[in-house]
């Protein structure tokens, strides 16, 4: 049994007579990690199918797109399913991972999902690390298996504030009405984002939403929350998405050209909002800057940006807090077609949360998004640099919660 008598003993006792050791202990090089596998799962208006058929969905056409055999999969990611995720939803896709991460952190959880599994590849962790998502939340509610929620919940932080009706909704739209007053940001201003993300969306196939609107469209809607109209807001729909990502071993016999993930950054910023220092400033602003430098690469490097946007504002404060433009130039850097696929910036090539789909924690369709862009499989809305060559850089960044958390993943051809 312990005691002080023979911990006093214990350190009068002469140490061991060692060879002291004059060189660190090996470590075996980190290995560099790539996308090697994207897909969608039926998207858009879903009747006949479970979250859990998303999933499978999702996950087989990901793994066609690869190349590689599902056997290979040591590693599984997943969030939002099941009583116990990702376990439940390994079990029904048949997986026994050795590697598993179920942070849950909302619309940034994939961008930060994705850095944890390319941490773990490149250490020797894991080799080839799935991340799936699938939801019916637009079938859910319209089959009354449950109602649109406007708050998480009433306890712990969010008790002082969910009594003054203070909604997911309205947290976002308070932070918008601040930039406004803070900076001149207009109406018009954030109108244009999502008349942009439309027409991008025109030219994608697989997107919820296809005709044109205009900025009087936005602003004449109705009101969700001031200075939101229902345009500002993302649509509620089914869908689902998968990514593979593996180590460099793998690449070879990959189906397709890699892209490569060239750096993450993750942080969290706040739960209430007494606690969140300015309304301007979205936590993409420190995981960008550490995306940017571990990946060696600055915000004028890049060729395309897929930006969370359940509202317009996420757009609007996210790309000024990557660096694409000043803080407070946000309003200005919209406007002119900036966002369009051929404009100066192509932001959300495919309509995103605002026009293609939003089924809840959107962040992974953001990567298949830039992974399908950086290969040239974005047919009709397909990204071209000048002389017709394909974009090589690309950034996807994620929002969770009301700006409380981000998660930022650079990637790249080469």
């Amino acid at each position: 049994m312990w005691n002080a008598t023979s911990a006093t003993s214990a350190t009068r006792r002469k140490p061991r007579t060692t060879t002291a050791r004059t060189t660190a202990p090996y470590r075996a090089p980190a290995r560099r990690v790539a996308v090697v596998g994207v897909a969608l799962a039926d998207c858009g208006r879903v009747d006949d199918l479970t979250p859990y058929a998303l999933h499978a969905q999702a996950a087989r056409r990901a793994l066609a797109d690869s190349g590689l055999d599902r056997s290979l999969v040591d590693g599984f990611a997943s969030a939002g399913l099941g009583t116990l995720a990702p376990v439940e939803v390994a079990e029904y896709l048949g997986l026994r991972p050795t590697w598993t991460d179920s942070t849950a952190v909302g619309g940034a959880t994939w961008e930060v999902m994705a850095a944890h599994a390319a941490d773990a590849i490149a250490a020797g962790h894991a080799n080839a690390v799935l991340l799936v998502y699938g939801s019916t939340a637009r079938a859910d509610v319209k089959a009354g298996r449950r109602t649109a929620n406007l708050s998480f919940g009433a306890r712990g932080p969010l008790q002082f504030e969910v009594p003054y009706g203070h909604t997911l909704i309205a947290k976002y739209a308070m932070a918008a009405r601040r930039h406004m007053h803070e900076y001149g940001t207009t109406p018009e201003q954030l109108a244009e984002v999502a008349v942009q993300a439309r027409a991008n969306a025109a030219r994608n196939p697989d997107a919820m939403h296809r005709d044109p609107i205009t900025v009087d469209d936005v602003l004449s809607g109705p009101v969700i929350a001031d200075p939101f109209t229902k345009l500002h807001c993302c649509i509620r729909s089914d869908g689902g998405c998968a990514v593979l990502l593996a180590a460099e071993d793998y690449v070879p016999d990959t189906a397709k050209e890699p892209v490569w993930i060239l750096g993450t950054g993750e942080h969290l910023s706040h739960s209430t909002m007494s606690e969140w220092e300015d309304f301007t400033v979205s936590p993409a602003a420190v995981s960008g800057r550490l995306a940017f430098e571990r990946a060696g690469v600055r915000p004028e490097d890049v060729d395309l940006a897929e930006i969370y946007d359940a509202f317009t504002y996420m757009t609007l404060v996210t790309l000024e807090d990557l660096g694409f433009c000043a803080k407070g130039e946000g309003g200005a850097f919209v406007e002119k077609g900036r966002l369009l696929r051929d404009g100066e910036l192509p932001v959300n090539t495919d309509g995103g949360g605002l026009s293609a789909c939003h089924p809840g924690m959107r962040g992974l369709f953001l990567l298949v998004e830039a992974v399908r862009q950086l290969r040239g499989e974005a047919g009709e809305r397909q990204v071209r640099k000048a002389g017709g060559r394909l974009p090589e850089l690309a950034v996807a960044s994620g929002t969770g919660g009301w700006f409380c958390s981000s998660g930022t993943v650079v990637l790249g051809t080469g």
